[in-house]
């Protein structure tokens, strides 16, 4: 079967089945898993930073994720570019180029990353569900109303639906719903730059300055100033996170063309698009709102209740798709270690795989219980951020490269890529500290299953 498979041409050099992804389905896959959660928050950040170094710093950290994305993007294959190995994931990569320590390290990271996201994403579908019900009780009640909802039903509720989409067998499949996703995540993000346009003509706007929020004004006082600037690079660092799901995407991409090739066109177009659109958000949203722009940018907006319903059926329904095409490779990974071990496990009864069915089931049961003890919209996405941008995004990208052109130690180049990995963990021990910081103070207040928005 495989030879006449083979002989027709249905399969890859790898005995696989025909990859028939492009550039296009490649980028719709990075758009889904970059505007996600992440673009909601820029206008808070923004607000933390100002007008000076808030779009200075989303510049740069666009900059450096697509440039470390085209050193990955190079490590897909071993070798030639174009004929070598496969590494079917982000961590076989690291075997591949860097092996020992590296491999447990780059694991930890990058499943640890992808779990914490499925929770940052159902936090966000949830209070997104809830904001409807929300927007439509001031539009009917009036805005003195209390329109409170509890998101805890909201969070269990999108874990049901995870819990059904986890049943689909594999990366490959999830094509459409990645198409799906892309298409609500340019809806609900045109929609808040429309929303936050109009509020910067029409008024009322909020004060906004070259530095972002004032000591004595905005905050109490300047160690809070710096815990939440600290916080806001975590939320910028968590919108440029589809590092850790690249090599997985350049899996799905047919050849030739040579598919580091069409990763770099695919990445140009998602990082391009995605920055646009992150900053007419986060400026915008920040010129709307003024230093007391809200965690989310959508619940400052309550009219047209309509359209506002609308965006947040968009983030519901892009959240849906950005959960599995985060966490399908996790799933992937965990169910090829357990089959190597246990043969018996890939076996199907009346067309169902037990194993996939109760593992995949139970780790969504985990995420949603995750999601409904810490719902802490910022804190959580700033720790994310944090976990993935320096392991992920910058240091095993560059010290693949490094090992693959074998740069020698001192180099300049050496010295050029070093300094900017370090520049990078830096940022990430920063803004991983003021967010568990955050976390902490929100704690103090919190109230099990009582969390409302």
């Amino acid at each position: 079967m495989d030879i006449d498979m083979r002989a027709h041409g249905e399969v890859d050099d790898d005995g696989k089945e025909k990859r028939t992804g492009t550039v296009w389905t490649a980028a719709a896959h990075i758009i889904t898993a970059v505007i996600g959660s992440g673009v909601l928050s820029l206008a808070w950040a923004m607000a933390q930073l100002g007008w000076v170094a808030g779009p200075v710093i989303l510049l740069l950290f666009a900059a450096i994720t697509y440039y470390t994305c085209c050193l990955l993007s190079d490590c897909y294959r071993v070798g030639d570019p174009a004929t070598g190995k496969r590494n079917y994931t982000y961590t076989e990569a690291v075997e591949s180029y860097l092996g020992g320590w590296y491999v447990f390290f780059c694991g930890v990271c990058q499943y640890a990353n992808m779990f914490g996201t499925g929770i940052g994403y159902t936090i966000t579908a949830a209070a997104s569900a809830a904001a409807i019900l929300k927007s439509n009780c001031f539009h009917w009640h009036g805005h003195d109303a209390d329109c409170t909802q509890n998101t805890s039903a909201y969070i269990v509720t999108f874990g049901v639906v995870q819990v059904i989409f986890s049943q689909l067998p594999n990366f490959h499949e999830l094509w459409w719903l990645s198409v799906i996703a892309a298409v609500m995540s340019f809806s609900y993000a045109t929609i808040a730059v429309g929303l936050a346009l109009g509020q910067t003509i029409s008024g009322p706007t909020g004060k906004t300055t070259l530095y972002g929020t004032q000591v004595g004004v905005d905050v109490a006082d300047t160690t809070q100033k710096i815990w939440l600037t600290f916080q806001a690079l975590g939320n910028i660092a968590f919108a440029y996170s589809y590092t850790i799901i690249l090599i997985e995407i350049q899996d799905t991409l047919r050849s030739p063309p040579a598919e580091n090739k069409t990763m770099r066109q695919a990445s140009i177009l998602g990082v391009a698009t995605t920055t646009a659109f992150y900053m007419m958000c986060g400026c915008l949203g920040y010129s709307a709102f003024g230093n007391g722009a809200p965690g989310n940018i959508l619940s400052g907006f309550y009219e047209p209740y309509w359209l506002v319903d609308f965006a947040n059926v968009c983030i519901v329904l892009h959240l849906v798709g950005g959960f599995q095409v985060f966490l399908q490779p996790l799933f992937a990974a965990v169910e090829a270690a357990v089959a190597d071990r246990w043969p018996c496990s890939r076996r199907e009864h009346g067309g169902v795989n037990v194993f996939r069915l109760v593992w995949r089931t139970l780790f969504v049961a985990l995420i949603t219980l995750g999601a409904v003890l810490l719902p802490f919209f910022n804190s959580i996405l700033g720790i994310l951020g944090s976990v993935a941008f320096w392991p992920l995004t910058v240091f095993f990208p560059v010290e693949m490269y490094i090992r693959q052109r074998e740069i020698p130690r001192f180099s300049g180049v050496w010295l050029a890529l070093e300094t900017l990995s370090f520049f990078c963990f830096i940022i990430t021990i920063a803004a991983g500290a003021a967010s568990v910081q955050g976390v902490r103070d929100s704690l103090k207040t919190y109230v099990p299953f009582q969390t409302r928005s």
